[in-house]
C-alpha cells in the first residue's frame, strides 16, 4: 500500500458511494427494508453495517497517532454492530456523505511512514489486535467494495439497473 493507491481507492470510494447512493435515495421504505435473505437481509441493514464498520475503523485509527479529522464531536459516539446508526434513507445519505468526507480527510493526513506502522486496537468483540496499518486501510476499502456488491445485487433484484462498481474507469 502506498499513498498513490490509497488516493485512488479514496476517489473510487467517494465516486462509487455517490453513484450507489443516487440509486438508494430513490427507494421507497418498502424497497429500503425489503428482505432478500442474505446475512444482511435488506439494503438498510447492509448500509448500516458499512457505516458502523467505517465509523469504528476511523475512530480506531486514532490509536496509531493524532489525526486532525478526529478532532470533532462526531467521533464521540460509540457504535456496536447491533446499533442502528440511522432510520431513514435521507438520514443515511446525510451521515454517509459526512463519514466519507472524514475518510477523505483521514487519507489526506496519512504519511508515507504510517503504512508500515502497527495499529493496536480492540475488535468489536473486545479482542486485542495488532495489525499493519497499510493492510488495514486496504481491508477497509475492500470491505466497502464487497458490501456495495451485495447492494448492487439487491438493487438488481428490485429491478433497478446499476453499474457503479468499475474501478477500471478510474485507472
Amino acid at each position: 500500500m502506498d499513498k498513490k493507491v490509497l488516493n485512488l481507492l479514496t476517489e473510487y470510494n467517494l465516486k462509487t458511494n455517490e453513484t450507489m447512493n443516487s440509486k438508494i435515495e430513490k427507494l421507497n421504505e418498502t424497497e429500503w427494508n425489503h428482505k432478500f435473505g442474505g446475512y444482511y437481509p435488506d439494503i438498510h441493514s447492509v448500509c448500516n453495517h458499512l457505516y458502523i464498520a467505517d465509523y469504528n475503523w476511523l475512530s480506531r485509527f486514532g490509536n496509531l497517532r493524532e489525526f486532525n479529522y478526529l478532532k470533532t464531536r462526531f467521533f464521540e459516539s460509540k457504535f456496536s454492530f447491533s446499533s442502528t446508526a440511522f432510520e431513514s434513507i435521507n438520514e443515511y445519505i446525510e451521515k454517509r456523505n459526512f463519514l466519507d468526507s472524514k475518510l477523505s480527510e483521514m487519507v489526506s493526513e496519512i504519511l508515507d511512514d504510517d503504512f508500515d506502522k502497527i495499529l493496536e486496537f480492540r475488535t468489536s468483540a473486545g479482542e486485542e489486535q495488532k495489525r499493519n496499518f497499510g493492510g488495514i486501510l486496504l481491508h477497509v476499502f475492500n470491505h466497502q467494495t464487497h458490501h456495495r456488491g451485495m447492494i448492487s445485487v439487491y438493487l438488481e433484484s428490485l429491478g433497478i439497473e446499476n453499474d457503479y462498481s468499475n474501478l477500471m474507469l478510474m485507472v
